[in-house]
């Protein structure tokens, strides 16, 4: 049992948090740059260049992998498969459908209005549309990195749940005579499907990395930027009082504060990773988190496009009333996880 437990420590060190990079980096900024890291401005160099790279190292094997994986479940496989599957059981396979596909909110509404043009139950391509920003393998890996095993798992099985439940809702409500009339009206072409060499399935895989740095590298370097200035420039008292324990609206404040935003899960990491050094409860910064990759306000305005304000309200209320119950039950019952 000891050794297991040297095998998962080592792993969580030296591959998912890479301490040897930090120490690395930390050689650089002393003695090539020399700065203390102990420092406000030797600390936020230190921190952007780690998690900077960590990320990105992260995110180039996962995103390969996981594409990897995703090639053999081709749109016209899920439809078939999504097809013959009704009620809960197809807001569950939709939700974890939605942990294959590493895309942002926007990238996932096209996905959404084919399933919609497919015929799929609403209630599950609406799972599927909140599983796929706010849940996926990479999220789960990364997250291992930043909080832990406890943590990130905590949030894949919730951010699961508010899929299914949120899928649920919708699908009992019978709000089809909402979705936008021209996306029932898209064709639907029966594509066969065409299998893949083990060599495409690799190329694949390598143009999806691609096209995952070029949708999220700014925003990758944005949110460190940000998660520097907070780690090492904003007092914590000044956390504490916005959004710290003692604020009973923290999640609420979170949650609002998230919903403006644009950016994935792999450029909102570093800003919660500071926030949570900084002592913001777990529940505040997840239910952050949440709302950044599922409520950002661009994918909200596209969504608008393809169905009518009342579903679209109905969809919004769901997610971020989920999200905000997520985030006191975290706060809570963070003595569990932490």
């Amino acid at each position: 049992m000891n050794v297991i437990s040297q095998i998962f420590s080592w792993i969580n060190n030296e591959i998912l948090k890479m301490t040897w990079l930090s120490n690395l980096i930390k050689g650089l900024v002393e003695n090539v740059f020399g700065l203390s890291i102990k420092e406000r401005l030797g600390g936020s160099v230190h921190f952007f260049i780690y998690d900077t790279i960590k990320i990105f190292i992260l995110l180039s094997v996962l995103i390969f992998l996981i594409s990897y994986i995703q090639s053999y479940f081709p749109p016209e496989r899920t439809k078939k498969l999504l097809g013959n599957i009704k009620g809960i059981k197809g807001n569950i396979l939709g939700a974890l459908l939605g942990t294959i596909t590493p895309f942002c909110s926007c990238s996932s509404i096209p996905i959404f209005i084919g399933f919609n043009a497919a015929g799929l139950p609403l209630g599950i391509t609406f799972s599927f549309l909140i599983s796929s920003p706010l849940v996926d393998l990479a999220s789960l890996l990364i997250l291992m990195s930043f909080f832990g095993a406890k943590i990130a798992i905590a949030y894949v099985v919730v951010g699961l749940i508010l899929a299914v439940v949120g899928g649920s809702i919708i699908d009992k409500l019978g709000l089809e005579k909402y979705v936008e009339g021209y996306v029932k009206e898209i064709e639907n072409v029966d594509a066969e499907i065409i299998g893949m060499t083990r060599n495409e399935r690799i190329s694949y895989s390598k143009e999806q990395v691609k096209d995952v740095f070029h949708k999220v590298w700014l925003y990758v370097l944005i949110g460190v930027g940000i998660g520097a200035a907070i780690h090492n420039w904003i007092p914590q008292s000044i956390i504490e009082t916005v959004v710290g324990n003692n604020n009973p609206f923290a999640v609420l404040l979170a949650t609002a504060v998230g919903i403006p935003m644009y950016a994935d899960i792999f450029g909102t990491l570093p800003i919660a990773e500071a926030l949570f050094g900084k002592g913001v409860g777990i529940g505040t910064v997840l239910s952050f988190m949440m709302a950044v990759t599922a409520l950002s306000l661009p994918s909200i305005i596209m969504l608008s496009k393809v169905v009518k304000p009342k579903l679209l309200a109905i969809f919004v209320a769901i997610v971020a009333t989920g999200i905000v119950i997520i985030g006191y039950l975290f706060n809570a019952f963070s003595f569990l996880l932490v």
